[in-house]
């Protein structure tokens, strides 16, 4: 089920309008679960500057597994980005940098860039097919913003693609090089909900809707 190009293109155009640039977080109450913003400077549990991989990896739920393919949606990995056969989404770390704080001691307590170029998903019906690529994940304000193509053309840079929720986080894990960073709740925003109900015809799609649970793991190593 594929609705025409051009309604494709005019709801993108809505996409563009509400992206939103990448800021600090300085709410009163965010997406890790805190409250308000610590004056206070506590050593924080892990600070890399400069990260060298590894990979985040979001274990698909099962209700937005039905709710895509109730919509006619295949979706796929690209670039360098990989689906598995168990419903896992994976995507190589290429840069950034993250700070962990223990919690309560500052909000947010996990902030940083976790940046995924090359790599990415899409979601096709029919002859339409939307690519979301190059997720940058900022946990300071609990978003997920990405690149979107519409059948390979260029949309919109940087746009709100999924919203965190870090209530369900589990504490840091750190063996040998790795520290992982697990339990986070994956929502579709309401910019991206308001995309496919428009391309797709639907008001299926709400900003309730889980996608899954998040998995980083970081190479402790700062890269050079």
């Amino acid at each position: 089920m594929a609705t025409p190009l051009k309604r494709s293109l005019a709801s993108a155009a809505v996409l563009a309008l509400l992206a939103v640039p990448l800021a600090a977080c300085s709410s009163e109450e965010d997406g890790n679960g805190n409250g308000s913003s610590s004056s206070s400077a506590p050593e924080p549990v892990a600070a890399i500057d400069a990260l060298q991989g590894d990979t985040t990896q979001v274990t698909l739920d099962p209700g937005f597994v039905e709710a895509i393919t109730g919509l006619g949606l295949t979706p796929a990995a690209v670039g360098g980005g990989e689906l598995t056969e168990a419903g896992e989404l994976r995507f190589p770390i290429s840069g950034g940098n993250v700070t962990v704080f223990t919690p309560g001691e500052v909000s947010p307590y996990v902030i940083g860039q976790l940046q995924h170029e090359g790599s990415g998903f899409t979601l096709t019906a029919g002859d339409t097919e939307v690519t979301i690529g190059n997720l940058n994940v900022d946990p300071g304000v609990s978003r997920v913003y990405g690149d979107v193509l519409l059948n390979g053309e260029p949309v919109v840079s940087s746009a709100y693609i999924f919203r965190l929720n870090g209530n369900t986080l589990m504490p840091l894990e750190v063996e040998g090089d790795t520290a992982t960073l697990e339990g986070t709740e994956v929502y579709v925003s309401d910019v991206a909900a308001q995309l496919l109900n428009d391309t797709f015809g639907t008001d299926a799609v709400t900003d309730q809707l889980l996608v899954g649970i998040a998995k980083i793991d970081v190479n402790t190593q700062s890269a050079d």
